[in-house]
C-alpha cells in the first residue's frame, strides 16, 4: 500500500482500539471514517458515522455515505465487535448467534459492501481485527475464541479470494488491551453451581490483569505500519509478555500439557 494519504473506513469507531485507530490515521493526514451504531457528538479530525454491523441494510447505507463523501475506500479496519464470557454449559444459542453475529458475520457484512468497489479500482487493504484468543480456547471465554478464530479461517479464505484482484487482507490479533470491551461482554444470566468457583477465580485474574494496563494505540501504530507496506503479510500480533509467549508454547507442547498450564494459572 501507498503511504501517501488513504480514505479510511474503521468499524467500531467510537471507542477502544477503533478509536485509537481513527485518532492516529486522522493525525496522519488520511481521510478517516469511523463508525458507531450511535455516532452521537462528532469527534475531531474524522468523521463518525452510523452502522451497525449486525444490519445488512445498515452497513450497506454507511459504505455508499462513505464513497460518496469521499470517492473511494482505500482501507478497511474491521474493528467492531462484541465480547462473551461464561461456562459453555450455561450460555444458550442466543448468546452464542449473537457473538457470531456481531465478531464473524459483522465482518463479512461490510467485506461485502466494500469489495464491489475496490474490486472496481484495482486496489485496497483490509485488515481484520481478531484477537490472540483466535489461537486457544480460555476457560470461559469459549465464545469468543471460537468466533475469532472464525474470523482467522475467513479472513485466510478472503485473501485468497481477492488477492488477484489488487486487495490484501491481513489478520491483526491484539492481546488485551484497556478498553471497554470487558464492561460490555454478554453474559449468562445465571451462572451453574458447578462453575461457581472457577468463573468466579477467571473473572478475578481478569479483572485485575496488568494486560489491560497497555495503550490501545500500540495496535494503532501496527495499522499504520502494515498501511505503508508495499506487500503486507497474512497475520500481525499486538501483544505482550506471558500472553505473546502462549502462543509459541501452544505450539511446542502436547495440547493436554497446554491445557494443564492455563487451568493452573486460572485456578
Amino acid at each position: 500500500m501507498s503511504s501517501s494519504p488513504q480514505v479510511v473506513l474503521v468499524t467500531g469507531g467510537s471507542s477502544g482500539i477503533g478509536k485509537s485507530i481513527c485518532i492516529r490515521l486522522a493525525n496522519q493526514g488520511h481521510t478517516v471514517f469511523g463508525t458507531s451504531r450511535k455516532p452521537g457528538e462528532q469527534p475531531s479530525g474524522y468523521s463518525l458515522i452510523a452502522m451497525d454491523v449486525t444490519d445488512e441494510g445498515s452497513v450497506d447505507l454507511a459504505v455508499k455515505e462513505v464513497i460518496a463523501k469521499a470517492g473511494r475506500i482505500d482501507v478497511l479496519v474491521n474493528n467492531a465487535g462484541i465480547g462473551i464470557q461464561g461456562p459453555l454449559e450455561d450460555l444458550g444459542i442466543a448468546e452464542a448467534k449473537a457473538v457470531f453475529d456481531a465478531d464473524v458475520l459483522g465482518p463479512h457484512r461490510v467485506c461485502r459492501a466494500v469489495l464491489p468497489s475496490m474490486r472496481a479500482q484495482g486496489s485496497g487493504l483490509i485488515i481484520n481485527i481478531t484477537s490472540l484468543a483466535a489461537n486457544f480456547g480460555l476457560p470461559y471465554r469459549g465464545f469468543y475464541s471460537a468466533a475469532k478464530a472464525a474470523l482467522e479461517r475467513y479472513t485466510e479464505t478472503l485473501s485468497m479470494e481477492v488477492g488477484p484482484f489488487g486487495i490484501a487482507v491481513v489478520s491483526l490479533q491484539p492481546g488485551e488491551y484497556n478498553t471497554n470491551i470487558g464492561a460490555n461482554r454478554i453474559r449468562p444470566a445465571v451462572i451453574g453451581d458447578a462453575y461457581q468457583k472457577g468463573y468466579g477465580r477467571a473473572m478475578e485474574l481478569l479483572g485485575n490483569s496488568l494486560h489491560y494496563s497497555h495503550d490501545p494505540d500500540e495496535v494503532a501504530v501496527l495499522v499504520q505500519r502494515i498501511m505503508g507496506m508495499r506487500r503486507p503479510g497474512s497475520m500481525y500480533r499486538a501483544a505482550h509478555g506471558m500472553q505473546l509467549f502462549s502462543v509459541l508454547v501452544k505450539k511446542l507442547i502436547p495440547g493436554r500439557a497446554f491445557e494443564h498450564l492455563v487451568m493452573k494459572h486460572f485456578k
